[in-house]
């Protein structure tokens, strides 16, 4: 059993406006729209997941768009950056067309030996653009405006805050198998080199700044990748002998996954690669209609009046 954690599978963050977000990360940052749903809890609101051609676990950065949800603020306890890996020789075309497309960015930065271009997303969300020292293998989603020469190869790392980073330190190396890799100054960077791409967690040790609040432009979740059900529910009896409480199993139609909070107060979650994104919908066709959880399907017109309206390209 190849009983791992294979790096990020997939982030999950909150925006404030359906249609923005989707005209952001598909016609500006050049993502496909793999899945268009329903959050499972309130299907009232939208879930989007946006990633490479088949929603490879490792590109995939998902969305609830709240209508009009409050700005949220980032801060201890949360995720704070997310990192997409970017091809050499890349950064000032994605500088001009954030400059052309009013994306606010900053100056590109040297971290850990990439070059490191920071952006925001409309709701403030922080992101960047990183090329890597050693080049990222993956083949992209590509769009007529971003070609593969210059395309997003999907997660190069996400950033924590904490005020105390020792105990999810713990949870890195001993649950999940990183290893302190790298620092600087407060920047501490945790690799697992089970798998090459996606698989770099930053903690930063921040102890003066508030907490954060969970809102609009703000992570919500950080999960982690395994091969199947029989790795997660290995995992789970790991995170259960630590002392830490973890939901049930939980089927979410295109992966299976576990929920806990880690002692920094940030959501993980560990989700599968089976059975895919592919279930429901065909590769070709994957986010372009709206597919539902079986047991809101019953409730398809009422749930479809409600949605936001939203113009796909």
């Amino acid at each position: 059993m190849n009983n791992q954690i294979k790096g990020l599978h997939h982030i999950t963050a909150i925006a404030s406006d359906a249609q923005r977000n989707y005209d952001f990360y598909t016609r500006i940052l050049g993502l496909r729209m793999v899945k268009k749903t329903v959050n499972f809890d309130d299907p009232q609101t939208y879930h989007f997941y946006f990633g490479d051609e088949q929603g490879t676990p490792g590109t995939i950065l998902t969305f609830f768009p709240w209508t009009h949800a409050r700005a949220g603020k980032p801060g201890t306890g949360m995720a704070t950056e997310i990192g997409y890996a970017v091809p050499a020789d890349s950064l000032d075309f994605w500088q001009q067309r954030f400059k052309e497309m009013n994306v606010p960015h900053g100056p590109v930065r040297e971290e850990f030996g990439d070059t490191v271009l920071p952006f925001s997303d409309p709701d403030g969300l922080q992101l960047k653009l990183v090329v890597p020292a050693n080049a990222d293998p993956r083949k992209p989603w590509t769009t007529n405006a971003v070609n593969e020469n210059k395309a997003t190869r999907g997660f190069h790392s996400v950033a924590l805050s904490l005020k105390n980073t020792d105990d999810t330190a713990k949870i890195l190396t001993d649950i999940f198998g990183y290893n302190l890799d790298n620092q600087e100054n407060n920047r501490y960077r945790f690799k697992t080199d089970v798998i090459e791409t996606a698989n770099l967690v930053d903690l930063i040790l921040d102890p003066e700044a508030g907490h954060g609040i969970n809102a609009a432009g703000t992570n919500h979740h950080v999960a982690f990748r395994v091969s199947d059900e029989e790795v997660l529910m290995h995992f789970r009896e790991k995170i259960l002998s630590a002392g830490f409480n973890i939901t049930p199993k939980i089927n979410r139609d295109y992966f299976f996954s576990l929920y806990f909070r880690e002692p920094g107060g940030v959501l993980f979650e560990l989700a599968t690669d089976n059975p895919g994104f592919a279930t429901d919908e065909t590769v070709e066709n994957l986010g372009t209609s709206l597919r539902l959880p079986k047991q809101y399907e019953q409730a398809r017109e009422q749930i479809e009046k409600i949605l936001p309206k939203l113009t796909q390209a």
